[in-house]
């Protein structure tokens, strides 16, 4: 019989009731150090005060009026965001895969108004992962993605990671944008090299391609600067953002330049609850956070810390790790023991990580983990690396 649940998902057997800072509460009373932030998306931890209040002042105001009207916090949060980013408009959705989805429909529309309707194909590459719409699905490419779901959308392009040859290669007289993660989350927590960034902004503007970046799980701060296309100096066209935006309230955005956004007039996009006063709220206080320079610095810090302790572990257990990997509080450990063992490992002493592709374990941290908490995540680290090595888990 089916459980009332549809079970997609391969759930550990764990059941958190209450949250503070990077620390996650069971029923009966573990606490558990919360690396993973519910994917990114924790970006202040778990309860932070300023959200708490953001969310509850607002609830008590009102919640939904629909995008038929006028929303004040939303002004204000697309405000703050084109004050903090290259953009110069903004558009709210309720989840990263959404944003995937106007990225693609803005960068077709684009073309479609200029005159080059058969500009629809959008390059890719291989290990990305843009949500599980029909397009994000598609312009992923993988078989763990698409397998069961055909037929695709077509108009995707598929590279190899890193393939800067096979991109210029790729470009054909149907070629709209290039779509591009500048650290791959799900693929492994691979970086994208800046050099490689501006090499791809010099490719679309030498063909007069669009350049998308998704940032759904590196933005926000989560390398310690807003958005992490910044440490390579470029700006993207369009960029996707969300999971760290809410701060664990659903809310996505997706961030456009005015020629870029051109195609998009009224009537060509809508959400029912993207940018409502309850998210908006709680999107604001999070960028009156994030968007603090002494507040990265502080990201900047404690990933330096953090990688230290990391690097040191994999000089201690090289039969359980290879390699550190990512930027900022975007980390990942290469694992040579299996990467779901690890994670397994990690629950028998309370420590929350994220599996990801290559074998890989994601730390993504709140960035609001204290150096205390840094300490400790290296301990049970240790701890889960020893236990793995004496062959008891």
């Amino acid at each position: 019989m089916i459980p009332s649940v549809l079970p997609t998902y391969n759930r550990a057997p764990l059941e958190f009731v209450e949250g503070a800072g990077a620390w996650l509460t069971t029923a009966d009373g573990r606490r558990f150090l919360d690396l993973g932030s519910g994917i990114a998306v924790n970006a202040l931890g778990h309860a932070h005060p300023a959200l708490v209040e953001a969310l509850t002042n607002q609830a008590q105001k009102l919640w939904h009026v629909s995008n038929l009207y006028y929303i004040p916090q939303q002004q204000a949060l697309a405000d703050k965001l084109v004050e903090h980013s290259f953009a110069d408009t903004v558009f709210f959705t309720n989840s990263g895969t959404e944003s995937c989805e106007l990225a693609v429909k803005m960068a077709r529309k684009y073309f479609h108004d200029k005159g080059q309707p058969e500009r629809v194909e959008i390059i890719t590459f291989d290990g990305s992962f843009h949500g599980r719409s029909s397009a994000g699905i598609a312009a992923a490419g993988s078989e763990k993605m698409t397998k069961g779901f055909g037929p695709l959308l077509p108009g995707f392009k598929h590279l190899m990671f890193g393939d800067l040859d096979g991109v210029t290669n790729a470009i054909t007289e149907q070629t709209a944008a290039i779509l591009i993660e500048p650290v791959q989350g799900e693929g492994g927590i691979r970086a994208v090299p800046d050099a490689e960034l501006k090499a791809l902004r010099a490719i679309c503007d030498e063909h007069g391609l669009l350049l998308i970046l998704d940032e759904v799980q590196c933005g926000v701060g989560r390398t310690g600067k807003l958005f992490a296309h910044e440490w390579a100096g470029i700006t993207p066209d369009i960029m996707m953002v969300a999971k760290g935006i809410g701060g664990g309230f659903p809310l996505g955005a997706v961030l456009a330049t005015e020629e870029a956004a051109s195609g998009m007039t009224a009537g060509t996009h809508g959400s029912t609850y993207g940018g409502n006063p309850l998210g908006c709220a709680v999107g604001c206080a999070v960028m009156d956070h994030v968007a603090d320079a002494a507040f990265l610095a502080e990201v900047n810090r404690k990933a330096g810390l953090m990688r230290q302790k990391l690097e040191g572990l994999v000089a201690d257990h090289p039969e359980v790790f290879e390699e550190v990997r990512g930027a900022g509080l975007m980390l990942g450990l290469k694992c040579k023991a299996a990467n779901l063992d690890v994670v397994k490992a990690g629950y028998e002493h309370e420590l929350i990580t994220v599996p990801a592709a290559d074998n890989v374990i994601r730390l993504l941290p709140p960035l609001t983990l204290t150096d205390d908490d840094i300490a400790e995540a290296h301990r049970r680290l240790d701890a889960v690396a020893t236990s793995l090595s004496a062959g008891n888990p």
